[in-house]
């Protein structure tokens, strides 16, 4: 008797640590470091959400739950592929006025009316 078909055939990726530095990845029988510094996009992740990484091709990994996307390459030679983010705020930065140190802060008065 013959066993049932097997099923869609995925490529091995595995997350083996994860520090308060980032986080090491099994590929190929190899051990890659990705630190957050690098990629940032998992700093504030959870360990359930870096721990959730797909290999849908040799060289590609995806974290659906963080919507992160890396090539391979990228953990061997990050300076090759610069961040890119398709995510823009909407909020303008706003940069605190500069205050001379001699000077007092105003207290704000009340227009007079005309």
């Amino acid at each position: 008797m013959r066993s049932a078909a097997l099923g869609k055939r995925t490529l091995a990726v595995e997350v083996t640590n994860v520090s308060p530095n980032g986080f090491w990845l099994l590929i190929d029988g190899r051990e890659v470091f990705a630190s957050f510094r690098e990629f940032p996009w998992f700093a504030e992740a959870t360990i359930q959400q870096i721990a959730d990484v797909q290999r849908p091709s040799p060289q590609h990994l995806h974290w659906p739950a963080l919507d992160v996307d890396l090539a391979v390459e990228s953990l061997d030679h990050p300076d090759r592929f610069p961040m890119v983010s398709r995510v823009r705020s909407k909020k303008r930065l706003q940069l605190p006025r500069a205050r001379s140190a001699s000077k007092k802060p105003r207290r704000s008065r009340p227009r007079p009316r005309s």
